[in-house]
């Protein structure tokens, strides 16, 4: 089905706590709603060695992080080339914006164009749960597939479903390490809810498995709909 209205849609949730998922899910649902990955972008862009590409490659081989004016640049030049710079557009930003500094300059380039962020969804997910998940993750490197020993095992265990070759660990899906990741996320996640809230936009969906929380993210997104109040 297609959305009456235009949705701009930003899903902030831990790391781990599914917002790929809800993405992919939304996208099969809603036929005219398309999303921007920050992280497939500036691959792409750096690949291609485009100018903001090169700039964040610098960066970033300088061992930094890409500046907040960088990532901008770099959003605002991917909706530009894909023709959603407009009122019209619906679409999902994933892992970007992560901070409140982000998302203000994010809505200074958007404003203008009538493009802005007009809803946002907290994915709040246990930590305790997804540490849980961290430490019974293992993947298949080289196709990207994802098992989980508890809910998602492969069919022989620790070899991949598809290819038979043996699923690795990785060295930052461990409890210790991926508690940082969490700490990081939870100083930035206050001031960046606290300015979408003050905007009027900001919603929450609780659960702990993608199962719980997706039917009340659609139920959200077409209640909002519905009311003409997206």
């Amino acid at each position: 089905m297609s959305l009456v209205l235009p949705l701009r849609l930003l899903l902030l949730g831990a790391p781990g706590s599914g917002k790929g998922t809800q993405t992919s899910r939304l996208l099969k649902r809603f036929s005219n709603l398309h999303s921007l990955s920050s992280g497939d972008i500036l691959r792409a862009q750096i690949a291609a060695k485009s100018e903001v590409g090169n700039k964040a490659a610098e960066f970033i081989k300088n061992g930094k992080l890409v500046p907040d004016s960088t990532m901008v640049e770099l959003i605002n030049t991917e909706l530009e080339l894909r023709g959603w710079l407009n009122e019209a557009s619906s679409w999902i930003l994933d892992g970007f914006p992560r901070t409140r500094t982000q998302a203000e300059a994010l809505r200074k380039v958007l404003i203008p164009r009538k493009a802005t962020v007009n809803m946002v969804v907290e994915l709040d997910v246990d930590q305790n749960v997804i540490l849980e998940r961290i430490e019974a993750r293992w993947v298949h490197v080289p196709s990207g597939r994802v098992y989980n020993l508890d809910y998602n095992p492969p069919k022989v265990p620790f070899k991949d479903d598809i290819t038979g070759e043996p699923l690795t660990k990785r060295s930052d899906d461990t409890a210790e390490v991926f508690q940082k990741r969490l700490d990081q996320y939870n100083l930035e996640l206050g001031p960046l809810k606290e300015f979408y809230r003050d905007l009027g936009v900001l919603h929450r969906v609780s659960g702990n498995t993608s199962d719980t929380i997706y039917p009340k993210l659609e139920r959200l997104i077409l209640e909002k709909d519905k009311k003409n109040d997206i």
